[in-house]
């Protein structure tokens, strides 16, 4: 995995310091990551918030070193958790979750790196800010909650191709003036790194499938 991004930024153009691999442990338990942390892997990324609380503070006291992401959806009243537990959340993409991180942020006294979720595709099922709004919920974001946005985060149609998805909001960041991008996974995060993802989130090629 390290020599297919280390090639993906290379063929862009740019630094592989640049990107970030977070590999995506959702579904796998502690003995299937203790072997990904002792290969050198530091960043990981977990859908939910209840599996990762389960298994990931003992993991994190034995290798201070690892940052935990939530990728997955976040539910209001998962806040509290959210906010004590990951060192970066990837789905902000509603007022109340908004309000929700805010209250703890300035609780808890840890403010977790923040990326607003898109929906590029504009799918129904699936979370996250049309791109028509994405400018006045940032705004928002910064202005009524005080939050501190780091990125944006995106999931393009598994029926499109991923590009116009990814250069979408690569523009939208740009204009924002936000330096991250979490986009990209398993079968496209070399076309990702191409439109300027600076976090890919990898599950299957380091894990298998689940």
């Amino acid at each position: 995995m390290e020599q297919d991004i280390a090639r993906a930024c290379e063929e862009a153009r740019r630094d592989r310091a640049s990107v970030t691999l977070i590999a995506v442990s959702k579904t796998f338990d502690a003995s299937a990551i203790s072997p990904i942390i002792d290969a050198g892997q530091r960043v990981f990324g977990e859908n939910r918030v209840q599996e990762a609380k389960a298994k990931w503070p003992e993991l994190v006291a034995a290798c201070p070193g690892v940052a935990l992401h939530l990728i997955g959806p976040l539910q209001s009243n998962k806040a509290k958790d959210a906010v004590a537990l990951f060192d970066a959340i990837h789905s902000v993409d509603r007022p109340s979750i908004c309000e929700a991180l805010a209250k703890e942020i300035n609780l808890q006294n840890k403010r977790p790196e923040l990326f607003i979720q898109l929906n590029t595709g504009e799918e129904p099922q699936k979370a996250g800010v049309a791109p028509a709004d994405a400018d006045a919920f940032i705004a928002s974001c910064r202005e009524k909650y005080g939050l501190v946005i780091s990125g944006l985060m995106c999931i393009p149609p598994v029926d499109q191709a991923p590009a116009p998805h990814f250069a979408l909001t690569a523009k939208i960041a740009a204009r924002n003036g936000l330096t991250n991008l979490s986009m990209g996974m398993s079968a496209d995060f070399a076309i990702a790194i191409a439109f300027g993802a600076t976090h890919v989130r990898v599950g299957s090629a380091i894990f298998g499938h689940r």
